[in-house]
């Protein structure tokens, strides 16, 4: 199989027969003729001849008749898993998750907490090369089935030009194009809040929900926007910034410039800088009583991993990021109430020592009647969301599936 499948012959609208069809079969999984000609009002003949065609491009299959509660027996039709697959590639501050996924949404590789340090780097970026080619070369399925490449990068991203404003702009190329010619499959950027928020939204927590709100809790404080169903993007791609709404009176310098952003009170870096400032104090941790860290070395993994091990200071701290986090999810429920916020990220590890002073300043700084439309949840898919993500948005665009 070539690496465009082409579904042309209807102009190129959005729509499209086939395209919804497809679209149709990969959200919502097998279905009959009669019951897909109910379900998107088009006539059984005109749906038997364009599910004809799919099964000559390899993407659907004939499953064989089902049962039936009278007259003659309908075949049941369904994707054809491995006729295509994708890669997603999550970037991560400390390392990297790299997967594969068929055309029904199935991970089937994954290889995760691969070491990788962000920064804006040539160095950074030939690392990111060499691992997407290394996950490349070992696969077991024909490299021609594998239709493209999608980057969850965390900053600025047009995902439209597949440039990257944040991390490796080294000249006017775009990244998804300087990766592409590298690698050979073709490349598109999406920022990782918004991946993970749609692996999640496909995948994962989110069940009847089409407002929902994903927040991606790292060292920085990102958010995902799914309204009606769709991923939102803002009129220039960069909706999500939530990590910079000033709502902290405070001086410390965000790393955006600006004072007072969220990220300066409730995010990892603001959790590794507490946690110093309270060493310098007196307070002790098992971080450095036992394991001897300097404290200018802890980073946000350590403290998570001290708190899982009840280490009482980093137990407080996070906490006190959850209670300001819980401020600034406040405000958004405000704004927009979603049907439902789903925490995400890296910070979710530490489980209810966050989620519970969150839900508590929620239902402190929120407004009764908008807060109760609203429920609070954990990512499910945890790490892999941004996998999945960022694998389900290159499957939809490259296949033009809504």
């Amino acid at each position: 199989m070539s690496r465009t499948i082409r579904l042309s012959g209807f102009g190129g609208k959005k729509g499209d027969p086939k395209k919804v069809i497809l679209g149709h079969f990969a959200n919502n999984g097998n279905t009959t003729i009669p019951e897909l000609s109910k379900e998107l009002d088009v006539s059984v003949p005109k749906v038997t001849s364009l599910v004809g065609e799919l099964i000559e491009l390899g993407l659907i299959r004939d499953y064989g008749k089902i049962e039936s509660t009278g007259g003659r027996k309908p075949n049941l039709y369904g994707i054809v898993p491995d006729s295509a697959f994708f890669i997603g590639v999550d970037v991560k501050q400390s390392h990297i998750n790299i997967g594969l996924a068929d055309l029904q949404k199935n991970l089937v590789s994954v290889e995760e907490k691969l070491p990788f340090k962000l920064v804006n780097t040539k160095e950074a970026l030939e690392m990111l090369c060499v691992y997407i080619e290394g996950f490349i070369k070992k696969l077991s399925v024909p490299q021609e089935r594998v239709l493209g490449i999608g980057i969850s990068l965390s900053g600025r991203i047009n995902n439209t030009t597949g440039h990257s404003y944040s991390f490796f702009h080294f000249d006017e190329i775009p990244l998804a194009a300087v990766i592409q010619d590298r690698v050979g499959i073709p490349v598109f950027l999406e920022n990782d809040s918004r991946a993970m928020a749609y692996g999640e939204f496909c995948a994962g927590v989110v069940e009847e929900e089409k407002d929902v709100l994903f927040l991606n809790l790292d060292y920085g404080i990102g958010v995902g926007i799914l309204f009606d169903g769709q991923v939102y993007y803002g009129k220039s791609g960069y909706a999500g910034e939530v990590g910079h709404i000033p709502i902290f009176d405070n001086e410390r310098i965000c790393h955006c410039g600006k004072k007072g952003c969220l990220e300066t009170e409730a995010s990892g870096w603001a959790l590794e800088r507490m946690f110093r400032d309270k060493l310098s104090v007196g307070s002790s941790s098992v971080l450095t009583s036992v394991k001897m860290l300097h404290p200018e070395k802890i980073t946000m993994d350590e403290i998570i991993e001290a708190a899982l091990n009840d280490d009482v200071l980093a137990i407080e701290l996070i906490a006190k990021v959850g209670e300001n986090l819980g401020r600034g999810i406040s405000a958004l429920i405000n704004v927009l109430n979603p049907e439902l916020v789903v925490l995400g990220g890296s910070m979710i590890r530490t489980g209810d020592y966050l989620y519970l002073p969150v839900k508590t300043a929620m239902n402190k700084y929120s407004l009764s009647l908008v807060k109760n439309d609203s429920q609070l949840k954990m990512s499910k898919l945890g790490e892999r969301a941004g996998i999945l993500g960022a694998c389900l948005l290159v499957r939809n665009r490259l296949l033009e599936i809504g």
